[in-house]
């Protein structure tokens, strides 16, 4: 069937073909992101979101400060 055939052609094939089939079963009716934005909760989940993204920034941030330090203690 795939004599000629690229491995990698085929697998992107049916990473492609899953993709499809799972975006069809997301429905545009969300009850509990309805109920959190009637409530005014989802801000709130919207604020821990953003806090944590932004913890690991800044984290990474610290990590590549002293990275760079020790690179330059080394003489690399």
């Amino acid at each position: 069937m795939f004599t000629n055939s690229n491995p990698t052609k085929i697998i992107l094939t049916f990473c492609f073909l899953i993709c499809s089939v799972f975006s069809f079963g997301q429905s545009s009716d969300v009850e509990m992101a309805d109920l959190m934005h009637q409530n005014g909760k989802i801000y709130v989940v919207i604020a821990v979101l953003a806090v944590i993204l932004g913890g690991f920034i800044i984290n990474l941030i610290l990590v590549d400060r002293r990275l760079r330090k020790l690179e330059k203690r080394s003489g690399k």
